[in-house]
């Protein structure tokens, strides 16, 4: 059956203090959107519509940064969240099958429980995600009958005995896109807070005599960020899980607590990631690759059986071939090293290609930026970069081919060919003698004079 599905992500979240949208705030390297639309991704939706509001334009950019085929629609005035699904109405004419709502700003739904609430769809036509709590709090309360769902009431409506009741909303709701829209207009603000509540639609489907189911989740799936606070406790709770899942997939981490990962991390069977590793987005790591102490990795490949680190900085666009060597001190940018190639330390390699088990020497620049536009440094197979050489490009290095230490090279070098670019040693016997007297005599003349 296919589903689609519509993100509420207009909220200002005023308690952040911030400037910045909620929903943008990050969480394991990525915007708390980006979570919401990962778990809906694996149910491969027909479509996806992101309701947006407060910083529409910066929130807008933010998912179609994460699938170029997301929808979006505007709501201008938050006036409730059944409100803000009918935003999406005419994104989703035409859409076909169920649609689900999730909120940009609920990180931990997983897909599993998604695809639960669509096998109770077979079953009702609305499912309501609900969770227990430990503390209820300002929840609204669901009333049910075993898996069958009589209504819905928020928290400033209800009873003392409903607000007894320890079954919570999720607010995630599932729902034929039609009948979802429907309701949605049926809806009215006749409550405390004046609002059109997506949570009616339950009373509306049993009024017309449709069936209303719940799906139950653990209550960390619900999971919702509206504090600094709160932020910073999801992203230990996200840490924490994807280090777990790490571990289960046949990852070594030596010190798991100081390792942090992105979203997107992928990392294979075998591979080692030693102490106080931060991965950014954008990161997959082969099997049986390793990565050693204090490196910060983003929007880059390492390949089966590479060496990374200590304290190396690989940034996107950094491509490592199988076997590849990146040593200490050392910065990658947006560069192919192939196979066998070697970078030991102190080097910055930054928009370059080097050829298969071609040696870069300590100190090596490929000086990329002339001030106004970035240049390409092309180094051919099995050549020699000398230690401290500087490679102002755009410049190529031929196969076999050797620079000396300390030359700056501005012109390409022929394969096989020696580039030396440093100017003659003038050695001054007894010269040095001379200075250091001129020299300490200048200290003590000035130390005289201040005292």
């Amino acid at each position: 059956m296919q589903v689609s599905l519509i993100i509420l992500a207009a909220g200002q979240g005023t308690r952040m203090n911030s400037d910045l949208p909620k929903v943008l705030h990050r969480l394991g390297a990525a915007p708390l959107l980006h979570h919401a639309m990962a778990a809906g991704r694996a149910l491969d939706p027909e479509r996806t519509v992101v309701v947006t509001g407060h910083g529409a334009l910066a929130v807008d950019k933010a998912a179609l940064a994460y699938d170029d085929r997301t929808l979006t629609a505007r709501q201008e005035e938050q006036l409730g969240t059944a409100h803000a699904v009918l935003q999406a109405e005419a994104a989703m004419q035409g859409a076909s099958g169920d649609a689900i709502v999730l909120y940009g700003d609920t990180p931990f739904i997983r897909a599993e429980t998604l695809e639960a609430m669509l096998e109770a769809r077979a079953r009702h036509a609305v499912v309501v995600l609900g969770f227990t709590a430990a503390d209820p709090g300002r929840y609204g309360r669901l009333v049910a009958r075993g898996d069958t769902l009589d209504r819905i009431v928020e928290y400033k409506d209800a009873t003392d005995q409903e607000r007894a009741i320890t079954l919570c909303n999720s607010g995630v709701i599932c729902a034929d896109a039609e009948t979802l829209f429907r309701l949605c207009h049926k809806v009215t603000n006749d409550n405390a807070a004046g609002e059109y509540y997506l949570t009616d639609i339950v009373a509306l489907a049993r009024a017309e005599g449709l069936s209303a189911g719940l799906v139950l989740c653990d209550e960390a799936e619900t999971l919702g960020i509206n504090t600094r606070a709160e932020l910073a406790q999801a992203e230990a709770l996200f840490q924490q899980r994807a280090r777990s899942e790490a571990l289960e997939n046949g990852v070594t981490l030596t010190a798991p607590d100081t390792v942090f990962f992105a979203l997107d991390t992928t990392i294979g069977r075998d591979a080692v990631i030693g102490p106080n590793v931060v991965f950014g987005p954008g990161v997959t790591i082969e099997s049986e690759a390793e990565v050693k102490a204090f490196c910060h990795l983003e929007g880059c490949h390492i390949s089966r059986g590479s060496d990374v680190g200590p304290f190396a900085r690989l940034r996107p666009g950094a491509e490592l071939a199988e076997h590849v060597h990146v040593g200490n001190f050392v910065e990658i940018k947006n560069a192919i090293l192939d196979e066998g190639v070697k970078v030991g330390h102190l080097s910055y390699i930054g928009d370059a290609d080097v050829g298969e088990f071609t040696n870069i020497g300590a100190g090596t620049v490929t000086c990329n930026y002339d001030g106004v536009m970035k240049h390409r440094t092309r180094i051919g197979k099995n050549a020699f970069i000398g230690s401290d050489t500087m490679l102002v490009a755009p410049v190529s290095v031929g196969n076999g081919a050797l620079t000396a230490s300390g030359s700056v090279i501005t012109e390409d070098v022929p394969a096989e060919a020696i580039a030396i670019g440093r100017a003659k040693q003038v050695n001054k016997e007894g010269l040095a003698t001379k200075l250091f007297e001129k020299l300490k005599s200048i200290k003590a003349s000035k130390a005289k004079g201040q005292s």
